[in-house]
Order: structure tokens, then sequence, then C-alpha cells
């Protein structure tokens, strides 16, 4: 709807993951890099947590794109609290459909394809993005498939990706087994306020359109209210050229953003940061 007026060659703040867009702050930097030793060092599990929004999938397809030719990445992302057992997620994952095999059968059918990847010098990394949805069996089947082994070397690597909770269901005293397998775990932070801008900037700017069309004082406001969050970076930005197109603002300024955030959080469905209530005075000034 904005792009020709604001001169986009498209939308700078979709929810989609995408990652031409990809921003990588301090946090987002340190999750990249320690994916990255984890692939090319063969650490048997990883484990990165952030909360919603926080830009995690973004992260795990970069990661998808750039891995060494010798590594066959199998990603699961569609995981929920009732998919059932995870062996034939996983098979499908490696390009082995379940069809009607049985559980053994099942299993032999990976523990070959694994042994086959091994002998050929190539070794597979399973990614399971929204990890959280896994339940205690699921994480049992997975300690079990890691005990698939040739000559002490592991033949499946494994990455957990998820939100906060993950931690918590590998805090409980019956997954302590599993927990101390995790050789490396990351938690991703939110965005700072220089890295909000930075980030805000980034994306107008790879979307074609001019770094000034958001004023650095609305982008500070949004910071604020999001507390760094991209996701919800993105809905505000993306509402608030909506709103300056229909008024016809070559420019977002706080005021107009200020707008969009009220009007948002009056709705009750973004998980903004409340607003500290300004006296009389300094409303004036601003």
């Amino acid at each position: 709807m904005y792009e020709n007026f604001y001169g986009f060659t498209r939308r700078p703040f979709t929810l989609a993951p995408d990652t031409a867009f990809l921003f990588l702050g301090r946090h987002h930097r340190h999750a990249l890099t320690m994916m990255e030793y984890t692939l090319r060092h063969g650490v048997g599990f990883a484990l990165l947590t952030g909360e919603i929004g926080s830009g995690k999938t973004t992260l795990v397809r970069q990661l998808a794109k750039s891995v060494d030719s010798d590594l066959m990445v199998c990603l699961i992302n569609n995981t929920h609290p009732g998919s059932g057992p995870l062996l034939p997620w996983v098979c499908q994952a490696a390009g082995l459909p379940p069809g009607t095999r049985s559980a053994p059968e099942l299993y032999q059918a990976l523990v070959t394809h694994l042994a086959q990847a091994y002998v050929a010098g190539r070794r597979v990394v399973l990614i399971i993005d929204e990890a959280q949805n896994l339940g205690p069996n699921a994480l049992e089947e997975l300690r079990v498939l890691s005990n698939i082994n040739a000559d002490a070397h592991m033949l499946l690597q494994t990455l957990l990706v998820g939100q906060p909770e993950l931690r918590s269901t590998l805090q409980r005293g019956n997954m302590r087994q599993f927990a101390q397998r995790i050789a490396i775990d990351y938690h991703l932070g939110n965005l700072s306020l220089e890295e909000t801008h930075a980030y805000v900037r980034h994306r107008l700017a790879i979307a074609g359109g001019s770094p000034e069309i958001i004023a650095d004082s609305a982008v500070a406001a949004v910071h604020y209210r999001t507390g760094g969050v991209p996701r919800l970076i993105n809905i505000l930005c993306d509402t608030a050229l909506v709103y300056g197109f229909a008024e016809q603002r070559n420019c977002v300024d706080t005021a107009l953003m200020n707008q969009v955030i009220d009007e948002r959080a009056a709705g009750g469905l973004l998980p903004l940061v409340a607003s500290v209530p300004r006296s009389p005075v300094q409303a004036s000034i601003a």
C-alpha cells in the first residue's frame, strides 16, 4: 500500500522471517556464532532460547543457508504438543518418509541413513525450532537418538531452538540426564536502544527507502514501548508507515508514532511495555 509513496521496493517491516533483512545485534551475533561453532565442532546438543519475536527463526534460516557442504541439515519447525512420537518427524526431516513402517523399522532406517552419511564424510544436524512444544517423552526420544554413534563419533547433532519455557522443562529433575548432555546454550536478548535505531535504519535501507523516513525520536519511542523485541518493533513501524501514508506524511515523527503506540496499546493485544504517565510540564514540553 505505502511502498510507492515512500520509494520502497518491498515492505521493510514484514513479520515473516526473511534473511535478506537479517540484522545482527550483539546478542544475535553471539547466538549465530554459537550455532556455527556447534555445527563446525560436532557438539552433540546445543540450546538456543529467546522470547517470542526475538528473531530465533531468522537466525536458524541464516544458519541453514550458510552451512558447509559436508553437513546435512534436517529442520523440524512445526512441532506442537499433539504431534505424537518424534521419530517419524525426524525421519521425515532426514528425507526418510515414514510410510507404514513400524517404530523399530523407522529407527533402523534412520541408523542406516546416519551411518551412510558418516561413511560418505558428512555429518547430520537436526535443528528443531519451536522446541518448547516438545514434552518429556519427545526429549527422551532425542536423548536416545543421541546414543547413535560410530567410532566414538556422534552420528546425529541436535540444536534445540525455542522459547524460555524450554529451559524450564529442561530444569526439571526428571530432565537432568538430558540437560547434562547440552554442551552449549545461549539465551537471545533483545535489542538495545542504539541497536534498535540501527535495526530500523537497516530495514528501511534494505527495502530501498531512506533511513530518515522514521525519525530518531520516533524510533526511541518504539524501543521504549517494545523493550527492543524485533517483532514488536516491526509491527509498530509497519503500522506507522500505513498511518503516514494515509496522512501523506513524508516522515513518521514522534507524535504519529505515539498515536500508533497508544492505539495498539489500547487494543490490548500487543505485549507493550507500560508507559510512565507524564507530568503536565513534561507533556507541554513534548
